[in-house]
């Protein structure tokens, strides 16, 4: 099975989503947006897959978003596709594509959704959060999601 990582080697969410990926063994395909930048059809595409819209992916912290005047509820999806073409870290991630869907992995234990096998347990996010219990079921966090 493919799985594909758009990815910010700067996020933490990120990073954990790629190790939790990694320890369940597979070998993902990383594409660090940052660097090759987007397409139009590649992120509606994205966004289409993901049931999410430019407002909801839109990154809001540290991005130029506000200096942009796109926090503004006025500005337009076509807007703020063009300014996520001029500026990729405007789109929020991880964004992960398997067979079993596309999601924008926040928190990233929402990866687990995505993939047909986990990693064994325990398993813990950089911050040393337990996410994998020691029988590899999710943990509960302290907010009360999973």
């Amino acid at each position: 099975m493919d799985v594909v990582v758009y990815h910010n080697p700067d996020c933490g969410t990120s990073r954990n989503v790629l190790a939790f990926i990694r320890a369940a063994g597979y070998a993902p395909t990383v594409i660090e947006y940052l660097q090759t930048g987007w397409t139009r059809p590649q992120l509606l595409a994205l966004f289409a897959a993901a049931d999410l819209t430019p407002r909801r992916a839109l990154r809001i912290r540290r991005s130029p978003a506000e200096q942009l005047g796109l926090t503004d509820p006025s500005v337009e999806d076509a807007a703020l596709l063009d300014a996520m073409l001029v500026h990729p870290i405007l789109v929020n991630r991880p964004i992960v594509c398997t067979r079993k869907g596309v999601r924008l992995c926040r928190p990233s234990e929402a990866v687990f959704d995505l993939l047909e096998r986990w990693p064994d347990g325990p398993l813990y996010k950089e911050d040393g959060q337990m996410v994998l219990d020691a029988q590899g079921r999710r943990v509960q966090t302290p907010l009360g999601g999973v």
